[in-house]
C-alpha cells in the first residue's frame, strides 16, 4: 500500500490552526464536493482536504495525473494581492526575487529569508502589472507570512511608499491546480474561442472567463512536474468549474497522497520537510532562487550569510537519493544517511515512485558526498540498506516552456 511521508503524514495529523467543530479543520468551499465524490478527508495545513478518493488508489491518480491529468483542490493555499506603485520593492525587501526585473504577466518562485539566512517559506509571486502582485504560499504558514507581509507593508507606508495588501480567504476566493499532459487541450474546450494557451507559458499568468465564469485567473504552474495550470475562482463559482473540468472524463480529482509523491518525483520541496528556518537556499540547492542582482545589491534578509556560502560553500547539501538490490523498504523522513560507518546526512522525503517503479527519497548529506552515483547506506528499522545520490527531477520535468531562439 503506497504511504505518505512522514512528515506529510504528521502535518496531515496535527498542524496547528483553527478547526471546524469536527476537528477536521477548515473547510475549502469544494468540501461538500469532496465528500460527495468519495473524497477520505484528512487534516493539512489547517484544512480538511481529500488525501485521496474511493474510486482509485494514490498510486492509480499518480499515474493518471502523469499520464492524462487531474484536479487538486488547493484552496488552503494563502493567495494574496499586493498594490501600488511600490509593491514591488515593498515584497523585495523580505524575499530573494528579482520582481522589479520581472516581465509583467509573468512570476517567480523565491523565498522569505531570515537574518541568518534560513528559508521561512517558498512563494510564487506574480506580477501582474507594475502596480499589482499577486502572491501564493503555503498554507502552514498562513499566519507567518501574512505577518511578514504585512510587516513590510506598514514599514513602507511608514516612509510614505505607495503600497497597500490584500489578503483573500478560502471562503471568498478559491484556488485549483489542474496537471497534466492533456489540461491544456481539456482547458481550450472552456476558453473563449479568441483565447488561447498556446503562448501562456510556464509561469506566466492572465485573466480570463472560462467555463462561462468572469474574472479567473490562469497561471501555469504546478507542484507536479507536468504542464498544468492553478486557477484562482470566486469560491461561489468553484465547484461549477470543478465539474466542468471533470465533464468529458479525462481529468479525474486526486488528492493530497497523489500530490506529495508527485512533487517528490519532480524534486520539488515540501516546506518544513525539506527546507526550514535552519536551511538556506545554497544548502537546499535553491540558490537559482535569489537573483543575479540581488545578489549584487545585498539587500534581502540574510543577504551576508547567503552571499558568503556562494562565495565559499555549504558544509551540506540537498541531494536525491535511489535505493538500490531487491525490493528494499522505502526510505521515510529521518532515516539517518552513512558512508563508510559514518553517519552523513539524513532522509526528508521519501516514497515509492509509482512512474520510475523504485524507491526514491530526499535528503542532506556532507558537501562531499552530492556527486550523483556516490554509495550511501540508509539506515532502516535498525537494518542497513544501500543507495546512492541520483539526479533530480527523478522524473522528466514537462513544463511548457516558450521555446529558444
Amino acid at each position: 500500500m503506497f504511504r505518505l511521508s512522514n512528515r506529510v503524514s504528521a502535518a496531515l495529523s496535527g498542524l496547528r490552526h483553527a478547526s471546524s467543530a469536527t476537528g477536521e479543520g477548515q473547510r475549502t468551499a469544494l468540501y461538500d464536493f469532496h465528500v460527495k465524490k468519495g473524497g477520505k478527508i484528512v487534516k493539512f495545513g489547517g484544512y480538511a482536504l481529500p488525501v485521496q478518493y474511493s474510486d482509485q488508489s494514490i498510486i492509480a491518480s499518480h499515474l493518471h495525473t502523469r499520464h492524462v491529468g487531474s484536479v487538486f483542490d488547493v484552496s488552503h493555499m494563502l493567495q494574496t494581492r499586493v498594490f501600488g506603485k511600490d509593491a514591488a520593492a515593498c515584497l523585495e525587501s523580505v524575499c530573494t526575487a528579482d520582481i522589479l526585473g520581472t516581465p509583467n504577466g509573468s512570476g517567480t518562485l523565491t523565498v522569505f529569508t531570515t537574518e541568518q539566512g534560513g528559508i521561512l517559506d517558498d512563494l510564487i509571486v506574480n506580477k501582474v502589472s507594475e502596480k499589482e502582485l499577486y502572491v501564493v504560499s503555503n498554507a502552514a504558514m498562513k499566519e507567518q507570512d501574512t505577518g511578514i507581509m504585512s510587516e513590510a507593508v506598514n514599514k513602507f507606508k511608514s516612509q510614505g511608499k505607495d503600497v497597500t495588501i490584500e489578503f483573500l480567504t478560502p471562503s471568498d476566493q478559491s484556488l485549483v491546480a489542474v496537471q497534466g499532459p492533456q489540461v491544456a487541450k481539456e482547458l481550450a474546450k472552456l476558453l473563449e474561442k479568441n483565447v488561447s494557451l498556446d503562448e501562456v507559458y510556464f509561469m506566466q499568468s492572465f485573466v480570463t472567463t472560462l467555463a462561462g465564469i468572469p474574472d479567473v485567473r490562469i497561471t501555469r504552474c504546478g507542484y507536479t512536474g507536468e504542464d498544468g495550470v492553478e486557477i484562482s475562482v470566486k469560491s461561489s463559482q468553484v465547484e461549477n468549474l470543478t465539474e466542468c473540468l471533470l465533464e468529458s472524463g479525462s481529468l479525474k480529482l486526486a488528492g493530497l497522497g497523489a500530490r506529495d509523491s508527485l512533487r517528490l518525483e519532480a524534486g520539488l520541496c515540501l516546506y518544513g520537510s525539506d527546507i526550514d528556518a535552519k536551511t538556506t537556499p545554497v544548502e537546499a540547492a535553491l540558490a537559482w532562487l535569489v537573483a543575479k542582482r540581488r545578489r549584487t545589491a545585498q539587500d534581502f534578509p540574510g543577504a551576508n550569510t547567503i552571499i558568503g556560502q556562494l562565495k565559499t560553500g555549504v558544509s551540506r547539501r540537498r541531494v536525491g537519493l535511489q535505493m538500490l538490490g531487491q525490493k528494499p523498504p522505502p526510505a521515510r523522513a529521518g532515516v539517518a544517511i552513512f558512508s563508510q560507518g559514518q553517519q552523513v546526512g539524513q532522509v526528508t522525503s521519501g516514497c515509492p515512485s509509482p512512474s520510475a517503479g523504485k524507491n526514491i527519497a530526499m535528503g542532506y548529506v556532507a558537501e562531499s558526498l552530492k556527486a550523483p552515483g556516490t554509495k550511501v547506506e540508509l539506515k532502516i528499522r535498525e537494518k542497513v540498506y544501500e543507495a546512492e545520490i541520483a539526479k533530480m527531477p527523478f522524473v522528466k520535468a514537462n513544463y511548457y516552456n516558450k521555446p529558444k531562439k
